[in-house]
C-alpha cells in the first residue's frame, strides 16, 4: 500500500510553482516594456536623435543665415545626380506662363493675351533661373514696404511713368515707395482712413481683401498695419515689374488679369474687393467682370471703386472724357450692382462703396428679372481654366432675413481657429469639426518642430511664405505672425477642395496645378513648405517631379529655405534631384520618432548670380 502524500509538502511545491510562474510573467512584462520604451542600445540612440532631432545641431552643415560665402558637403561619388545648368541670363525674370513673346501670339480682345499661356513640355526650360548680378536679400519688414534694392528688380520705367503719382522713386541703389497711387497721391494711409469711415476695417470684420489691378500694391502694403491681408493682382504688361515690386516689398501679389477665365479663388472668399483706376470695363459683357467679383465676395462684403466714372459730373473735365460716355458707364455699373443685390453705402469725391447684402431675402424681385441668369451652385468653385460666365452666383440658403448666407464669420484673429462655416455645415465631404481640430493640433506640433529645426522662422528672416499643398490651412494658421504671410495653394488635383475653408479662417490662397509654372516672378518667396505634395503628384503621374522642383527653384529666393514633409521613399527621389540643383539638403526624422515613415527634408538654396558669385564650389 503506497504511503499517503504529505499534504504540507504538496502545498509548498504548489506555492513555489505559482511564484515561479508569477516571476516569469513579471520578467517578460518588464522585458516587453523595456523593448517598447526605446532603451535598447540602438533604440536609445534613435530616441536621442528624435529628442534632439528638431535641434539645429543635427544638421550642422545646413546654414539658414544669409551670407555670400561658404562650402557644402561633397556629393556621394557613387551616385552622381543629374546636374542642372544655369539658364541663359536673358531668363533672369522669366515667367513661363506669362511670357511676353508668347503672349503676343494670342488675341488682344478681352485681355486674352494677358492670361496664362504656359509652354508645352517640349519648350519647358530644364535649367536654373539665375539671380541678377548684385542681387541681395530684401530688407526685413517693415523696411521692405518702403525700400527695395535696385539690383533685385532693376527697372526704372515706373519711376518716370508714375512720377507725379508717388508710386515709386529711384534713390541711389534702392527704390523708395512713398505709399502713393494713382487715386491716392497723398498716400495710402489717408486713403484707407477714408474707406474706414464706411467699411469696418479696424475691428477685424474685414480681414481678406482683393485688389484688382494693384499697381505696386501700396494699398495692400498699408492695409497690413490694419490687420487686413490683401490678395493683389495685376497683369505683366507695360507697367513693368509691378507685381515683382509688390513681392519684393513683402506684399502678397500674383500676376493675373480679368479676361475670359474665372479668377483662381473660391466663392465667398473676400471681405472686400477694391479697384482704383484699374481700367477694367465693369459694365462690359453684361457686367461679367462685376459678376465675377460678386462670386468671390462674401455676403455682407464691400466693393470699392475709385476713379472714373465715379462722380463724373464733377470730374469729367479733369479726366478729359465725354460726359455722355462716363454717364453711360456709371449707369451701367449701378444697374448691375442692383441686380447683384448690392447696396450703395457711400459716394464722395472719386470713391464709391457698395455692400453686398447678407442674403437674398431683400432681392426677391430679381428672380423674375429676365437679366438675372443664375450660375449653377456646383460650378461656383470650379474655376481652373474655366470660362467666365455672365451669370450671378446664387446665395446659399439663409434661415431668416438677417442671417448671413453661408454663415457668419468671427472678427479676426478669433476667426483663425473658430470653426469655419463650411465645416460646421458639412459642405466639404469628409471634413468634420473633429478632424478640423485634430488637424490644427497636429500642425501646431509640426510647426513647433520646424521652429526648432530652423530657428530663423518667425524672426523676420522669412516674409513671403508659400504652402504648396495647404489642406485646411493648418500650417499657415500655426505659423501666423505679423512678420510674415502665407500663400496657401490648393492643388487642382487635391482630393478635397478646401480653399474656401482657408479663406474662412482669415487666410489667403489660390488654386494651382503644379504641373505648370506659378503666376509669379522668379525669386519671390523666402520659405516654401510642401507637405504630401510630391506623393500627390507622384501618384497622379500627370507630370514630372523634376519640373515641380525646378519651378520651386525659380520662385525661391537665393538662400531661401524649403521644408518638405512626405513619405521617405518619395523624399529620397526628391533629395536625389535636388542634389543637382545647387541646394543643400538634410533629411530629418518625424518629430514622433524614426519609426514613422513620414520624414522631413530641409533645404537651403545656395546664393549664386549671373556673374558667377556663389556660396558654394560647384
Amino acid at each position: 500500500m503506497a504511503p499517503k502524500p504529505n499534504s504540507a509538502d504538496g502545498r509548498t511545491r504548489s506555492s513555489v510553482q505559482i511564484l515561479i510562474v508569477l516571476g516569469l510573467c513579471c520578467f517578460f512584462y518588464i522585458l516587453g516594456v523595456w523593448q517598447r520604451s526605446g532603451f535598447g542600445k540602438g533604440d536609445s540612440i534613435a530616441l536621442e536623435m528624435t529628442k534632439h532631432g528638431a535641434d539645429c545641431n543635427i544638421i550642422p552643415s545646413l546654414n539658414f543665415e544669409t551670407h555670400h560665402g561658404g562650402q557644402v558637403d561633397n556629393l556621394d561619388a557613387s551616385e552622381k545626380p543629374k546636374v542642372f545648368k544655369p539658364c541663359n541670363p536673358r531668363y533672369v525674370d522669366y515667367t513661363p506662363c506669362q511670357d511676353q513673346k508668347r503672349a503676343m501670339t494670342f488675341p488682344r480682345e478681352s485681355m486674352i493675351y494677358r492670361e496664362r499661356h504656359c509652354p508645352p513640355d517640349k519648350e519647358k526650360l530644364h535649367c536654373l533661373i539665375p539671380a541678377p548680378k548684385g542681387y541681395v536679400t530684401p530688407f526685413p519688414w517693415p523696411k521692405s514696404r518702403d525700400y527695395v534694392p535696385y539690383a533685385n528688380a532693376p527697372y526704372k520705367a515706373l519711376t518716370v511713368e508714375k512720377a507725379i503719382q508717388n508710386w515709386i522713386q529711384y534713390e541711389g541703389n534702392v527704390f523708395r515707395f512713398p505709399g502713393g497711387g494713382t487715386q491716392f497721391p497723398q498716400g495710402a494711409d489717408k486713403y484707407i482712413d477714408q474707406l474706414a469711415s464706411v467699411i469696418p476695417i479696424k475691428n477685424g470684420t474685414v480681414r481678406t481683401a482683393l485688389d484688382t489691378g494693384c499697381g505696386v500694391a501700396s494699398l495692400g502694403a498699408y492695409l497690413w498695419s490694419r490687420n487686413v491681408v490683401a490678395m493683389s493682382f495685376a497683369p505683366r504688361d507695360s507697367h513693368e515689374a509691378q507685381v515683382q515690386f509688390s513681392l519684393e516689398r513683402g506684399v502678397p501679389a500674383v500676376i493675373g488679369v480679368l479676361g475670359t477665365i474665372k479668377m483662381p479663388y473660391p466663392s465667398r472668399a473676400f471681405d472686400m474687393a477694391h479697384c482704383s483706376r484699374c481700367l477694367i470695363p465693369w459694365g462690359a459683357n453684361d457686367g461679367m467682370y462685376l459678376k465675377e467679383v460678386d462670386r468671390v465676395l462674401r455676403p455682407g462684403g464691400y466693393w470699392v471703386l475709385s476713379g472714373p466714372p465715379i462722380n463724373w459730373k464733377n470730374n469729367y473735365k479733369a479726366w478729359q472724357r465725354p460726359k455722355e460716355e462716363l454717364q453711360e458707364e456709371q449707369d451701367k455699373i449701378e444697374e448691375i450692382a442692383k441686380l447683384l443685390c448690392w447696396e450703395k453705402k457711400y459716394e464722395k469725391g472719386e470713391i464709391a462703396v457698395w455692400q453686398k447684402r447678407v442674403n437674398d431675402e431683400s432681392c426677391h424681385d430679381r428672380r423674375d428679372n429676365s437679366q438675372a441668369n443664375f450660375c449653377k451652385g456646383s460650378e461656383l468653385d470650379d474655376v481652373w481654366y474655366k470660362k467666365m460666365d455672365a451669370c450671378i452666383a446664387p446665395y446659399p440658403n439663409a434661415g431668416s432675413s438677417d442671417e448671413v448666407a453661408g454663415g457668419e464669420l468671427k472678427p479676426f484673429p478669433d476667426r483663425l481657429y473658430a470653426i469655419p462655416p463650411r465645416i460646421a455645415s458639412g459642405s466639404v465631404p469628409g471634413i468634420s469639426v473633429e478632424t478640423y481640430q485634430e488637424d490644427n493640433n497636429r500642425w501646431k506640433k509640426h510647426v513647433n518642430a520646424y521652429k526648432r529645426i530652423n530657428r530663423l522662422i518667425d524672426t523676420g528672416r522669412y516674409r513671403n511664405i508659400m504652402d504648396m499643398n495647404a489642406g485646411l490651412g493648418g500650417f499657415a494658421a500655426a505659423i501666423e505672425s505679423p512678420k510674415l504671410w502665407t500663400m496657401n495653394v490648393v492643388p487642382t488635383i487635391a482630393e478635397k477642395n478646401t480653399l474656401g475653408i482657408v479663406y474662412e479662417r482669415g487666410l489667403i490662397g489660390i488654386y494651382h496645378d503644379w504641373c505648370e509654372a506659378f503666376s509669379t516672378y522668379p525669386r519671390t518667396y523666402d520659405l516654401i513648405h510642401a507637405h504630401g505634395l510630391f506623393s500627390l503628384y507622384d501618384k497622379d503621374g500627370k507630370c514630372n517631379l523634376e519640373d515641380i522642383l525646378l519651378e520651386m527653384d525659380r520662385i525661391l529666393r537665393p538662400e531661401g529655405a524649403v521644408i518638405f514633409r512626405d513619405e521617405v521613399d518619395v523624399l529620397s527621389k526628391v533629395k536625389k534631384i535636388t542634389e543637382g540643383m545647387r541646394w543643400d539638403t538634410k533629411m530629418v526624422d518625424h518629430e514622433n520618432g524614426p519609426l514613422v515613415p513620414e520624414k522631413i527634408l530641409v533645404a537651403v538654396k545656395q546664393y549664386w548670380t549671373v556673374s558667377g558669385n556663389s556660396t558654394a564650389t560647384q
